[in-house]
């Protein structure tokens, strides 16, 4: 490990906006911001862009930032501080873990912005939108609780659709490209480093908006995703 991460790894331990892998927080986020204020968590966060964008936008709001690579929270916890917004935390975890820190109910919303696509057909359990992954959401999203996708990928997005479609999750938004609209909310202005860079090179931003219905159906509706996949993403 670099010099600079260990600085920062060193550092993160004295944020006070910053938690590692902390036990007993399920249904306790209130008394760490000290308010019952509305909680949304960004997942895969990164450098915590959104996160942080949201917390100016919504101070009347509690955010959380959620990302296992220590180095990249720091940019984000740092930036928080800077700026003194007491509603922006992190938690740093696997994703797959995120049910051991929130309680059923908990949560108002998710963001999920330009995540790993995972293009392989082996690795598509991995992508945050897939039902093992929503299934997960659900136990700690309040009903009818938004779930935010925004992401470069054509595949992802057209993947994510797919899983509302099946699964029959509320659709509350759905956009090809965001800058193709004259005008977009504030929310979707908040750009990400990744966004920054455009490695997809498409200037072509796709966004969903949906929620997670109270039955996510069976192993049957399972298996019918992956033969669909198979047909989409023509692969046997």
């Amino acid at each position: 490990m670099g010099q600079k991460k260990l600085i920062r790894f060193a550092e993160l331990e004295t944020f006070s906006n910053v938690l590692q892998f902390p036990k007993d927080m399920p249904g306790k986020w209130s008394v760490f911001f000290g308010n019952n204020n509305p909680l949304t968590l960004e997942l895969a966060c990164g450098k915590g862009e959104y996160a942080v964008g949201l917390g100016q936008l919504y101070p009347n709001r509690n955010f959380i930032g959620i990302d296992l690579k220590g180095n990249r929270i720091w940019v984000g916890a740092k930036r928080a501080l800077q700026n003194k917004l007491t509603n922006v935390a992190f938690l740093r975890t696997q994703i797959d873990q995120i049910t051991e820190y929130f309680a059923p109910g908990e949560v108002s919303e998710i963001w999920i912005t330009f995540p790993d696509p995972q293009l392989r057909m082996s690795k598509a359990k991995k992508r945050l939108t897939h039902p093992k992954f929503l299934r997960l959401y659900q136990q700690f999203l309040a009903p009818g609780g938004l779930i935010h996708l925004k992401t470069d990928s054509p595949d992802l997005y057209r993947f994510t659709k797919l899983v509302i479609d099946l699964y029959g999750c509320p659709l509350h938004k759905d956009m090809d490209d965001i800058y193709e609209t004259e005008k977009i909310s504030d929310e979707l202005k908040i750009k990400t480093h990744y966004e920054s860079l455009d490695i997809a090179g498409s200037n072509r931003i796709h966004y969903l908006c949906f929620s997670i219905p109270p039955d996510l159906g069976n192993k049957e509706k399972d298996t019918e995703l992956k033969e669909k996949l198979k047909e989409y993403e023509g692969l046997d």
